[in-house]
């Protein structure tokens, strides 16, 4: 499986730093987790402020409706009517008054007769409070004033003359009768138009309401969708274009390392033939030379140069055509025991301590020769780092998910931030004589069994550099 070496940034003191790509975490990050809960708490948000705007809007609008079934247009002339028809009696009562016509008299029982029905019908149908109260009030004066009027006739056509009733005296009380029944019809298109004006001035609130709501849910679900839109790119968005972007580069990487390895097949072939010609002619040289002077210190230099210009062509070519690991199912515990042993005695010369610490079954499958080399690597540039009196550690634990890791920590000087940021770069170096390729193929080494090299650091405190590979089953195994 061929992954992606990913050059790093520095990053907060004591956090792991990866520095190849390698097998995806098996547990969600605490930043996934936290914008899985904003996604939900958003959608939450958004469904309780469209239940809320709907249930206030449903409330509102029957309100309305049930006021506005409350009013008809006929109601509107009750009073008008009865008012007019009140006038017509009462023209007819002086009509009859001032002529004593029998007409005027038949026609007063009939218009009486007709409001007195109209009266009745309309009762027995009003359905308001404000209906009903009307024609509570209305109905006792009304009765009053018919009684009063019949009772006008009858003197004035002189069937109650035994009772002495004046004409004059009955006909003030009806008109007085007539005016009390005139005032509460007034009373009532008042109530009426206030009512009304309410009614208007409640629709208004309620519209006004509605602006407000509306308003308020737009604005709101465009804050929503904005926030969801923010989520969505963050957590789907945002990630597939990382990818991308590290798909590409590692496209591109691949292709220059391709070029690189073509290119350094060459490279090693060119040089190392005039190499091994100057080399020869060296040995030639130094055996034509007196015995005195076969230890010559420019034939030293010259044969030292030539074995160090051979090394770095050599670890030139392992960086850009690494070969392909062999790999079997090893616990990680013995490979750390042979790379303890072999250098082990070599470090306590420097007066460096190596410790193993022992670990539970901790299997991988990797090319047994490579990880050495790569820890081995690891050690010796923790040896640099510590110069003298120091302790280096290696351990083997399980990662996260099906992740195995072989550590190398040691109490050295720690790394720079300047460092850093060309930690794994070809030829980049800060020790005297370093080529600088021994990090870039510990790196590759590992990218190609499918795994991460990390590291974590801190300055004065010392260097953690962790082998990540995906691990196996002893039973696997």
């Amino acid at each position: 499986m061929n992954l992606k070496a990913i050059r790093t940034k520095m990053k907060p003191t004591g956090e792991t730093i990866p520095a190849t790509g390698g097998t995806p975490r098996a547990n969600p990050t605490p930043a996934t987790r936290l914008r899985l809960a904003g996604l939900i708490l958003t959608a939450l948000l958004g469904s309780i402020l469209v239940i809320w705007v709907s249930r206030t809007t449903w409330e509102r609008v029957d309100h309305l409706q049930r006021e506005f079934d409350g009013l008809k247009a006929k109601d509107f002339y009750l009073a008008v009517h009865m008012k007019g028809e009140i006038q017509r009696l009462n023209d007819s009562l002086l009509r009859y008054r001032l002529r004593g016509e029998p007409a005027d008299y038949d026609q007063f029982q009939k218009n009486s007769q007709a409001l007195t029905q109209w009266f009745k019908a309309n009762q027995n149908n009003a359905v308001t409070p404000l209906e009903r109260e009307f024609f509570k009030r209305v109905g006792g004066a009304y009765d009053g004033y018919l009684t009063d009027s019949t009772n006008l006739l009858a003197a004035k056509l002189g069937f109650l003359e035994s009772k002495a009733v004046a004409f004059p005296t009955s006909y003030e009380k009806v008109q007085q009768q007539s005016e009390h029944l005139l005032d509460l019809c007034d009373a009532f298109i008042r109530d009426q138009s206030s009512a009304f004006d309410n009614f208007l001035q409640e629709s208004n609130r309620t519209l006004a309401t509605f602006q407000r709501l509306l308003k308020l849910s737009v604005a709101l679900l465009l804050l929503l969708i904005a926030w969801l839109a923010v989520l969505v790119y963050r957590g789907a968005i945002a990630p597939l274009r990382l990818q991308l972007t590290e798909s590409q580069a590692t496209i591109v990487r691949q292709e220059k390392l391709a070029s690189l390895g073509a290119l350094a097949a060459g490279v090693a072939h060119e040089i190392r033939n005039p190499l091994t010609a100057i080399k020869f002619r060296l040995y030639s040289l130094k055996k034509s030379l007196p015995a005195n002077m076969a230890d010559n210190e420019d034939a030293v230099v010259i044969g030292d140069e030539i074995s160090r210009l051979e090394r770095i062509v050599k670890d030139f070519l392992q960086f850009a055509r690494p070969s392909e690991p062999e790999l079997v199912a090893i616990p990680t515990q013995r490979i750390l025991e042979e790379v303890h042993g072999l250098l082990k005695p070599q470090l306590k010369k420097a007066s460096i301590e190596l410790n193993l610490e022992t670990s539970g079954s901790v299997w991988v499958r990797a090319g047994t020769q490579q990880i050495k080399q790569v820890l081995i690597n690891l050690i010796q540039n923790s040896a640099d780092s510590i110069g003298h009196d120091g302790v280096i550690t290696l351990r083997a634990r399980n990662g996260t998910g099906s992740l195995a890791v072989m550590e190398v920590t040691d109490t050295g000087r720690g790394i720079s931030v300047e460092a850093q940021k060309r930690l794994f770069d070809p030829f980049f170096t800060t020790k005297e004589g370093g080529t600088g390729l021994g990090l870039p193929i510990a790196a590759r080494i590992v990218e190609k069994h499918g795994g991460e090299l990390r590291y974590q650091t801190q300055l004065n405190h010392g260097t953690t550099f962790s082998i990540v590979l995906p691990r196996v089953s002893e039973h696997e195994a």
